[in-house]
């Protein structure tokens, strides 16, 4: 009797705190729906809509979490900003050839990041072999399975696709 006694009063009490708990819910919803996006210190907002939609192909999100889901445009930002300054003419250049390359293949297109994902794929194939590519890829790498604090691997997502724990 005693253990239907304590269930009835345990689900009583579940009932009774279900109102706060989602209270608490939407609040922590909220909370992160209303906290601001992080802001570009290097990159204009068209430039890291090119490059985060190639990433996005170099690291998809096909089984998990992609390059973007990874933020891994915040991890090249702040690397274009501080320790790969000196690279940052290296992307202006190369994404101009990207733009360029896009109007030639894709005439009525309006951005890289508004073509179809096999139109990106198959803009990506002209520019593989250059050194742009071979840095774009490299920083998506480091930003994917870096450390958060360097402003890629959002929610550690690079490294849990990997299996390595923190």
């Amino acid at each position: 009797m005693s253990s239907t006694r304590r269930q009835w009063l345990s689900r009583c009490f579940a009932m009774a705190a279900l109102p706060e708990v989602l209270a608490a819910q939407e609040h922590a919803h909220a909370a992160a729906a209303a906290a601001p996006a992080p802001r570009f210190e290097r990159l204009d907002a068209d430039m890291a809509a090119g490059i985060e939609a190639i990433a996005a192909q170099i690291i998809p999100s096909t089984g998990g979490p992609g390059a973007r889901e990874a933020g891994v445009i915040y991890f090249i930002d702040r690397a274009l900003a501080t320790f790969a300054a000196d690279e940052y003419e290296a992307y202006r250049a190369g994404m101009e050839q990207l733009q360029r390359k896009r109007t030639e293949l894709f005439p009525g297109s309006t951005s890289i990041a508004s073509l179809t994902s096999e139109q990106q794929i198959a803009l990506v194939h002209t520019i593989q072999a250059s050194d742009f590519f071979e840095l774009l890829r490299t920083h998506t790498v480091l930003g994917y399975l870096g450390d958060p604090s360097y402003g890629g691997n959002r929610g550690k997502a690079g490294w849990r696709q990997i299996g390595f724990e923190d």
